[in-house]
């Protein structure tokens, strides 16, 4: 029985540490700012506007 609560508390312990460092992570992650993407970079392609690629109507 001692054997089992020592084994209960110390993964509780070990569960403890691990969510007070991914509480801090995702805190850190959280403050640093968010650089954003203008849209002239992302090119937007339909369909029939690719000269490269050959496209099949589906059926």
């Amino acid at each position: 029985m001692v054997t089992f609560f020592a084994i209960l508390f110390g993964l509780l312990f070990i569960n403890a540490v691990l969510l007070i460092f991914s509480i801090n992570g995702a805190r850190e992650k959280f403050e640093k700012p968010i650089q954003k993407i203008s849209d002239t970079v992302v090119t937007k392609l339909v369909p029939g506007e690719s000269p490269e690629t050959e496209y099949k109507k589906a059926v």
